[in-house]
């Protein structure tokens, strides 16, 4: 195993550890303010380029960690996108619009 792929891999490794963290922080706070979803389609980009450099050039387990932390990212913004549509739609149940007769 090169020594460049365990470097890749220590580097995916400890990027990998904060995205549960992050996963856990949106379930707990259910409300997604401050999140910067540029910022997460972006890293979602860069793991699909990491992803297809390995499946193009040189294939090693490290694909599995740009796989990984994709799937981990992308877990978090599809809970973004789903409390912030939750939240805009809960004022208006808590308020529901009068009836005329």
């Amino acid at each position: 195993m090169p020594l460049s792929s365990m470097f890749e891999a220590m580097m995916l490794i400890c990027f990998g550890f904060s995205w549960p963290f992050a996963i856990i922080k949106t379930v707990k706070v259910k409300n997604p303010a401050g999140k910067s979803y540029v910022f997460l389609f972006l890293i979602i980009i860069g793991y699909i380029a990491g992803c297809l450099y390995k499946i193009t050039g040189k294939f090693d387990f490290v694909f599995w960690l740009y796989l990984l932390n994709g799937l981990l990212v992308a877990t978090d913004t599809v809970l973004c996108l789903h409390y912030q549509h939750r939240n805009k739609k809960a004022p208006e149940l808590a308020n529901p619009p009068e009836k005329r007769c």
